[in-house]
């Protein structure tokens, strides 16, 4: 909650500290943002074996934030939306499934962005 006496420093500082406490909660207890981080550690890893280019680590970088992001939002919206109706409903059930298609549609992405980083590479291994 904004204290209205709070300086507009302290107010950004406040800010940035619930944006992390947002990101330390996803991180520790949020299952499918702990799957996507291991993907991401390989994915790092598979760059240096590969020794991609700097516009290729930018790519899968912005592709890694893409899906983290996505899958956050992800988390965000099953939250509220659980927290809305606890109970099965059809119209929360579609809310969700659209929501799940966030990340999904975001891991897609990725998946070609690192189809075309990777595969030129792998095939000159052979």
């Amino acid at each position: 909650m904004k204290n209205p006496n709070d300086s507009f420093l302290r107010g950004r500082m406040r800010s940035v500290k619930y944006a992390f406490k947002g990101l330390w909660i996803l991180v520790t207890t949020e299952d499918s943002i702990k799957v996507q981080l291991f993907v991401a550690c390989i994915a790092t890893i598979l760059g240096f074996v590969f020794d991609i280019s700097n516009s290729e680590w930018m790519f899968q970088f912005l592709a890694i934030g893409l899906v983290l992001t996505a899958e956050a939002a992800n988390t965000a919206i099953e939250a509220v939306a659980d927290f809305i109706h606890p109970e099965y409903h059809k119209k929360i059930g579609l809310i969700k499934d659209i929501g799940a298609g966030i990340p999904t549609f975001a891991t897609l992405i990725s998946l070609i962005i690192a189809s075309f980083i990777y595969i030129p590479k792998i095939l000159l291994l052979f």
